[in-house]
Parts: structure tokens; sequence; C-alpha cells
């Protein structure tokens, strides 16, 4: 089989251009529907009669050092988690860089202190750019 998809390992990085140009650690996980990024505080506000959101996060794994940022609500959605609960999460649509793939990309927020990876890069992202080997890691590079 041929096919002109970019190949990714279990894990890699990708790059945030209107989150500070922050490079962010992701899980790819095929069984999320919709990517996740960590965000551990989110206020809502109106700004010209929209719904925005005011997001810390931490973008990297044991730091501290918070990136504060604003988005327009893409949307609200009701998300399941690993564990089986579902949560209601906002959703933001902001560009990544993976690679040499720069696309719009819809993020739900939710805290993931306790987890090892910042962000999970779900389905909608990887359908019709990228296939995963499970058995790689950082085939785009550290």
């Amino acid at each position: 089989m041929t096919t002109s998809l970019q190949v990714l390992g279990w894990c890699e990085w990708a790059t945030f251009p209107e989150i500070a140009n922050e490079r962010v650690n992701m899980k790819i996980d095929t069984g999320a529907k919709t990517s996740c990024l960590h965000a551990f505080k989110i206020e809502p506000f109106i700004k010209n009669d929209q719904d925005w959101i005011k997001v810390w996060f931490h973008p990297q794994q044991k730091s501290l050092r918070e990136v504060v940022c604003e988005f327009a609500v893409f949307d609200r959605r009701n998300v399941k988690d690993s564990g089986g609960r579902t949560t209601s999460r906002y959703v933001i649509k902001t560009p990544i860089i993976i690679g040499e793939h720069h696309f719009d990309i819809e993020l739900t927020l939710t805290a993931r202190d306790n987890m090892q990876f910042r962000m999970l890069l779900g389905r909608r992202a990887l359908s019709g750019r990228f296939l995963v080997d499970s058995s790689a890691s950082y085939l785009l590079g550290a």
C-alpha cells in the first residue's frame, strides 16, 4: 500500500503559534475523537457580544511556568474521559504545527496535571493527514 500520509510515533511534539509559539509534548490517541490540551484555569467572559475564555496553560510537564491566552469559544462539548466520566468542556480552534503540517485544530480544554502528556492528538486531527506507528516515538524529531 502506497500512501502520502505522514507517519507519527505514539508521541510527538506540536507547536502552537497562537499560544506563545509553545512546543507541547503530545500523545497520539487513536481512541480519542477530539484532541485535548491541558489548561489548569479557564475564565469565561464576553467580548463584542461573543463568548470568550481566558486560559492558563502549563505547556511543559513538571514546570510551573504559565502561559495565558484568550480565545473565542468555538464550542462546548460533553466528553467522556478514559475513566468513563462525562464532562462539559470548552472547545477552541487554533493553528497547530506538527512536523511540516500546519492546520487548524479543535481542542477541548481540561486539567491534565496528573497525566504524562499535556496534549492528546485525537482521530479528527489525524484523519487524512497522519498514520501512527505505535512501536515508534518522536519520528518527527525531539
